[in-house]
Parts: C-alpha cells; structure tokens; sequence
C-alpha cells in the first residue's frame, strides 16, 4: 500500500516516556490495515527533537523516525502525545510537563487533523491549552494534579478515554488500546475496529463511558488508623458495616471518621464502602460461576436490586453485561 492511501500518525518522543504509550497504538494501528477492506491504513512515524535514540521510562531505547521541526511540515493526520510521571520520596506519582515539549506539542497539534493523548499525555495538552473549556481524561493517580493545575480543563478521572471535538484523551497506559481502537472506528468503522480487537485477544472495544475500574481501591492512605479500617471493612464486607460501626472501631466520633475518608481517601465512607463492594464483585464476576443473588450476599450489597444499582452507578454497565464481557474461561 503506497504511503499516500495512508493516515499519517505521528507519535511525539522524549525521554522518559512511557514505553507502551508508544509501542502499543502503532500495534493496533498497522492490523488495521490487515483488517481493512478497502484500501486504506496508516503511516505510523515517531518524531522526537533530534533523531538520537530516546530512552522511554522502562529502559528501552527508541529511534526517531523524524524530528519535530520535519513532522511539522508533514500533513498529520492523528498526533498522539504519550507522557511520562516520577514517584517522589512518599510513592507519589507526578506527571512531567517539559516547557520545550509543550511547545513543540503545540505547533505540531495545529497541524494535526486530530490530536489524542495516552495516559498522563493529557497534560501536556493541557499544559499546550489545548484541553481549555474541555473535558478530558487522563491515569487517576495524576487527575487531581490535571485539574489543580489547568482549572480551565474539565477533568473527568472515571473513563478509559473522552472526546472533545478533535481532541481525544486516554486514562491508563492499556487504555491506549481501547482509544486506538476507537480512532479506527472513527475512521474505518465499527467492524473493522472489533476486528482488530479480536487479533489483539481482547475481550472487547470497550466504550469510551467504560470506568477505570479499580480507582477507589489504588488510592494509599497515609495513616494506620485508615489502614486498619480499611483491612476491617474487607474482613466483614457481608455485614451493615454503618459509619456508626467504622466510628465505634476505630474509637472516633461519627464525624470525625468522614472527615478522616475524605481527607486520605477522598471520598466519605458510604462511597469508599461501595466501591470495595463493587471491586469484590467484579472479582466474583469475573472468576466464578456464582449467581447475582449469591455475589450480592457476600459482598454486602444484601439484594441484587442494589448490586445493579450500584454497577450502574459505578461502572456504567449491569453484572450480567460485566460478566459476558469479562468472565475468565476456567482451564479444564
């Protein structure tokens, strides 16, 4: 297929990227062309500021199809921007924003059709105020740092990748596949798309609504005492578990422990509660045979109605969804 029946994906490189950021859409972007009917695919190139060999966060060494200043004289048709974080001394995660980065990010996007970015790519967009008055998406463990940051971007931490117009933003760093399957979709068709997943093994396209499942339960406290409720409450997740309950254990006043859930966990206890039985759910989903009616009792939900409920409200989907497009085949 000649270069010119092809959409030309630049893929922007610095060191310290995330290594599947950028190996993981150029997978799915060449079956694409295999899958394709007609006779169109993509041309997938990576620039970075010089073509020496970039060094990705895990190591890897990349090299540069072209430089920045070349992909700006190019006809782009998608521009993905990974990105890339450090942990500081208290295992926090930061995402790095390079000023030099941002600007070459923002003249490339000018000249791109569409624009997306994978992960913690979002904030360089942002930085680029190319998310302004947009919502947008981006890993949970950075998305309090995207909204401080940019006010101006609506920042939306649940889905696997949003779209604004032009511009695409992707959560987690697997996630990168499910919004390279999406921009197919949106060139190619549907079909073609879940075609595409089926190569790759996945269960499937997931939709960009589909939640960044597991949120809640990432998110490290810094005091034993929330530790010490938080082993608690998956010891007895089939019981009321009432915020009287947690109080009386943990020996503080009713208030007192709200205030404790939103300050290390960001939530109050009602919702952190939930999420953990959701969480256990999704497991039980996912690797057992267990009726809705069983899965409700052990995890706390006490009917099914709520259990839905909850789901809906949590995951966008119901367990019975969830678990046809979810459950692990047991090896006999």
């Amino acid at each position: 297929m000649p270069d010119t029946a092809r959409r030309l994906v630049v893929i922007v490189l610095f060191d310290g990227v995330d290594l599947l950021d950028v190996t993981g859409p150029p997978e799915v972007f060449s079956l694409a062309g295999r899958e394709a009917e007609e006779a169109a695919g993509y041309q997938v190139l990576l620039a970075a500021e010089t073509l020496g060999p970039v060094t990705t966060g895990a190591g890897v060494r990349i090299l540069p199809d072209l430089t920045f200043e070349e992909a700006a004289g190019r006809g782009i048709d998608t521009l993905v921007v990974p990105g890339a974080v450090e942990i500081d001394d208290e295992r926090r995660v930061h995402a790095l924003v390079d000023p030099g980065l941002v600007a070459w990010v923002k003249v490339l996007a000018a000249r791109a059709h569409r624009i997306a970015s994978v992960c913690v790519g979002a904030h360089l967009l942002a930085a680029a105020g190319l998310l302004d008055g947009k919502r947008a998406t981006t890993h949970w463990s950075t998305a309090r740092q995207l909204a401080a940051d940019h006010p101006a971007v609506t920042v939306d931490a649940d889905p696997i990748f949003v779209r604004e117009g032009n511009v695409w933003t992707g959560a987690g760093i697997s996630a990168c596949l499910d919004l390279s399957l999406a921009l197919i979709a949106d060139d190619l068709g549907e079909a073609v798309a879940l075609r595409v997943a089926r190569q790759l093994v996945m269960y499937l396209k997931r939709p960009s609504g589909q939640s960044q499942f597991s949120v809640p339960l990432e998110q490290i406290s810094t005091t034993r005492r929330i530790e010490d409720l938080r082993h608690h409450i998956l010891r007895h997740l089939d019981e009321p578990l009432t915020v009287v309950d947690l109080a009386a254990y943990a020996h503080v006043s009713d208030r007192h422990l709200t205030r404790l859930f939103k300050t290390e966990l960001g939530m109050t206890p009602h919702a952190y509660i939930e999420s953990v039985r959701v969480e256990k759910a999704r497991h039980e989903l996912e690797s057992t045979d267990a009726t809705l009616e069983r899965i409700a009792a052990v995890c706390g939900f006490g009917t099914t109605d709520t259990l839905v409920r909850a789901f809906r409200r949590r995951l966008d989907t119901t367990p019975t969804e969830y678990r046809r497009r979810f459950r692990v085949p047991v090896a006999r």
